[in-house]
C-alpha cells in the first residue's frame, strides 16, 4: 500500500473547492465538476473506460477476462456540504482509486470486471435531497418535482443539471440491472465517535439508517413589535421553535432505538427586530435503523404541526422531501470482513451506521457491504474532520482483499486456460 501516494491522492481533490472555510464542493458546481475531470484523467491514465451516466455519476471500469460477468464495484462521492472538511466521501474514490494503481503495478488480472463509482450528489446541502445519483442507478428517486428544488441561491436542479450538460428528464436512462453487479463496496470514515473512543480500527457497517425528510413552511402575520399585543399575534417563528422542540423531545423518547430527530435549517422570511415573523421555514431530519422508533417520531411531527396550528392560527404546509426504509448490509460481506480482521489482528466493531450513504441504495441492487475508519473527536461536516493516513490505510486493505476475492483474483495458468478457452 502506497499511503504516501493516497495521501496525496486525499490532498490533491482538497484544492478543488470554492471559496469559503474547509471545503465547498457542492452537488453539479464548477468545482465538483473540474474534480471529476481531474479523476477521470486518472483512471483513464491506469487503463479504464470512464462513462458518465444520465445523472452525472461517473463509472470508471477495469475490464476483466470474462467481461460478461457482474461487475465488483467500489466507490463513493466526493461532493461536499458547506464548509466542510477533506475525507467525508472523498477517502472511498481515493482508495478506489490507489487499489485500481495496485492491481496494474502487481500485473493482477481478474475474471470479473471492477468498477470505480463516483457517485454524483450524495450529500442534501445544495438541493435538500441526498444520495441522488445512487438512488438514479437503483431506480428509487422519490416521486417529488425535482424540477422544483432551488438551491440558497435560487438555481433550480434542472438549471444545474443543464450547466452540466445534463438533461433531468433523462434520468430514468440511468438505471441499472441487479444483474450487472455482483457485489458492492464502501470505504468512509465514521462522521462519529465511537471507533476512536473504543481504540479500534474498523466499524463494520451491519446497518443503515434511513432518513426521513421534510421542508416545513410557516406562514403568520407580520406585524409591528411594539403596537401588536402578545394576545394577537400569529408568530411564525414561534410555531416553528414548538416544532423544533418537539422533534427534540421525540427523538429523545426513541433514542434508546438510536433513533434521532434534526432540525437543520431554520429561516425567517425578511425578519428584523422590530416585527414580528410572518413566515418561517424549516427543514427536519429524522432517521434510525428502526423503522417503527422512526415513525413514533414522525407521528409526533404530524400532531405537534396540527396542534401549532391551530393554537397559533398559522397555516402549515409541510412537504416530505425524502421517505426511507433502513438497510441492511448483507450478511455475508459482513462476516468476510469480520475474518480478515480477525486474521490479521484489525480491531474491529459490527456497528450501524447514523448517516445515511450510497451504499443503501446499491445493497437494492446487489450484495453491499460497507467499512468506516475512525474519525478524530468524531467529527464529519466539519473543516477539522480527520482521519490519519494509517487509518486509511487500515480500511484500504480490506477494501483491496474484499475486491480481490469477489473478482476472484486469476494465476497466470488460469488465465492463459481462461484465454485458450475464449
Amino acid at each position: 500500500m502506497n499511503l504516501k501516494r493516497l495521501q496525496q491522492s486525499i490532498e490533491k481533490i482538497a484544492t478543488y473547492s470554492d471559496a469559503g472555510v474547509g471545503i465547498n464542493r457542492l452537488a453539479y458546481t464548477k468545482a465538483e465538476q473540474d474534480a471529476k475531470r481531474y479523476l477521470i484523467r486518472q483512471f483513464e491514465d491506469e487503463g479504464l473506460t470512464i462513462r458518465v451516466d444520465a445523472v452525472g455519476n461517473v463509472i470508471a471500469r477495469r475490464e476483466g477476462l470474462r467481461t460478461e460477468l457482474p461487475v465488483v464495484a467500489m466507490g463513493s462521492h466526493i461532493d461536499s456540504v458547506y464548509d466542510a472538511g477533506k475525507y467525508d466521501g472523498v477517502i472511498g474514490v481515493m482508495a478506489a482509486l490507489e487499489i485500481i494503481r495496485l492491481l496494474n503495478e502487481e500485473s493482477i488480472q481478474t475474471l470479473h470486471p471492477i468498477e470505480v463509482i463516483i457517485f454524483s450528489c450524495e450529500e442534501s446541502a445544495r438541493f435538500s435531497i441526498a444520495t441522488v445519483g445512487s438512488k438514479a442507478m437503483a431506480g428509487v428517486l422519490p416521486a417529488i418535482d425535482l424540477h422544483a428544488l432551488t438551491d440558497r441561491d435560487g438555481i433550480t436542479m434542472a438549471e444545474a443539471f443543464r450547466e452540466n450538460q445534463l438533461d433531468l428528464e433523462q434520468v430514468e436512462r440511468a438505471v441499472r440491472r441487479p444483474a450487472s453487479f455482483k457485489s458492492y463496496v464502501e470505504l468512509h470514515i465514521e462522521q462519529g465517535p465511537i471507533l476512536e473512543g473504543e481504540r479500534l480500527d474498523i466499524g463494520i457497517v451491519s446497518a443503515i439508517a434511513a432518513p426521513t425528510r421534510y421542508r416545513i413552511s410557516i406562514s403568520g402575520r407580520a406585524s409591528h413589535s411594539g403596537t401588536t399585543p402578545m394576545n394577537y399575534r400569529s408568530d411564525a417563528l414561534l410555531g416553528a421553535a414548538e416544532i423544533a422542540l418537539e422533534i427534540e423531545r421525540a427523538a429523545k423518547a426513541e433514542a434508546h432505538k438510536g433513533t434521532v430527530g434534526t432540525v437543520g435549517v431554520l429561516t425567517i422570511q425578511s425578519g428584523s427586530m422590530n416585527t414580528v415573523p410572518g413566515e418561517a421555514y424549516l427543514e427536519i431530519d429524522i432517521r434510525g435503523t428502526d423503522g417503527s422508533s422512526k415513525q413514533m417520531v414522525i407521528e409526533r411531527l404530524q400532531a405537534v404541526i396540527s396542534r401549532v396550528e391551530q393554537e397559533r392560527d398559522l397555516q402549515i404546509s409541510c412537504t416530505l422531501l425524502s421517505h426511507e426504509q433502513p438497510v441492511h448490509m448483507h450478511p455475508d460481506i459482513v462476516h468476510d470482513f469480520e475474518e480478515t480482521c480477525e486474521e490479521n489482528n484489525i480491531r474491529y466493531k459490527v456497528m450501524p451506521s447514523g448517516a445515511g450513504h450510497d451504499a443503501m441504495n446499491m445493497a437494492g441492487l446487489c450484495p453491499t457491504g460497507m467499512l468506516f475508519v475512525p474519525s478524530q473527536d468524531g467529527l464529519s461536516h466539519n473543516p477539522k474532520e480527520y482521519t490519519s493516513i494509517e487509518q486509511i490505510g487500515i480500511g484500504t486493505r480490506l477494501l483491496k482483499d474484499f475486491i480481490l476475492k469477489s473478482a476472484i483474483v486469476t494465476t497466470n495458468a488460469l488465465q492463459n486456460k481462461c484465454l485458450r478457452s475464449s
